[in-house]
């Protein structure tokens, strides 16, 4: 069976609360499953840079959030919306505690900011799911070594923190962190966008294409800002052209069930620029063969 994970990443206060429910039904109508990946604490999108960035399709409110208006809190505010996904039997997971502040500063963090800001977000998972997280993906691909390193501390069970091709063991600087990896392996729908699709019409036929052009399975990221919202009627068309290629849309943690971990392949992790957006992200590199 061809799969699709759908990765859906939940950056803002407005997407949690109008977002979540919609996409919810959307997928629920299109016998799709998927994987909410929740920003927990302050919302402070103004502060976010809007070239090549999904917040140039936020609301007015959201962009001045954290610049001429108070950051909203979204686990404190809308911790109902995110057990909604749950109870829906959705996947559900950590993807930052600050989001924007995270993709900002994570490179060059040192190791107790990067500590606070994954131990905050835990402790607000754990408040509002009353469980303990087992799964994280970073905002914008941006992750540091510690921070690989706290994704096998935490004891998560996966995490999503970076593009490539399949999942695998992550090696960064010759240190082998065992925490699998299941990277985004397609382009983003405002990836396409941002780089000279002319529509999202094409940039939907240019998904389809990618997706059946490389075998095996695929993870695409998705935010309830964008899809959940202004491109819901896309996203819709896209499921059903997967579905109608014979695609099954899953959650991301389906794609280790049928796996023996020890066997994933270990690759190293480098930084490289997508196209879409600026500044480094993280990338699966080459396979890492121990003498």
């Amino acid at each position: 069976m061809k799969r699709i994970a759908l990765k859906i990443d939940v950056d803002t206060c407005r997407g949690t609360l109008l977002g979540v429910p919609a996409l919810i039904d959307l997928l629920q109508r299109n016998d799709a499953s998927g994987s909410f990946f929740f920003s927990l604490g302050p919302d402070t999108s103004g502060r976010e840079v809007r070239a090549f960035s999904p917040s140039r399709h936020y609301d007015f409110v959201t962009r001045l959030y954290g610049l001429f208006l108070p950051a909203p809190d979204i686990g404190a505010r809308h911790a109902d919306n995110m057990r909604q996904a749950r109870d829906a039997g959705f996947e559900v997971a950590i993807h930052a505690w600050n989001r924007v502040r995270w993709e900002s500063a994570v490179m060059t963090a040192e190791n107790a900011w990067i500590e606070a800001e994954m131990a905050q977000a835990y402790r607000r998972y754990e408040d509002i799911f009353a469980t303990p997280p087992h799964a994280h993906a970073a905002p914008g691909w941006r992750m540091n070594r510690h921070a690989l390193r706290l994704t096998q501390r935490l004891g998560f069970c996966y995490a999503s923190d970076c593009r490539g091709k399949f999942p695998f063991i992550p090696v960064i600087d010759g240190e082998i962190v065992l925490c699998p990896q299941l990277p985004t392996t397609l382009p983003t729908l405002d990836e396409l966008l941002a780089t000279g699709t002319p529509s999202v019409d094409q940039a939907i036929d240019r998904l389809v294409e990618e997706s059946t052009r490389v075998g095996g399975d695929h993870v695409f990221t998705l935010r309830a800002e964008l899809e959940g919202m202004q491109y819901s009627a896309t996203l819709e068309r896209l499921l059903v052209e997967w579905r109608c290629r014979g695609y099954q849309l899953v959650a991301l943690r389906d794609l280790l069930v049928s796996r023996n971990i020890t066997t994933l392949p270990r690759h190293t992790l480098g930084f490289a620029e997508i196209p879409g957006r600026t500044g480094s992200r993280l990338v699966q590199g080459r396979a890492f063969l121990q003498d």
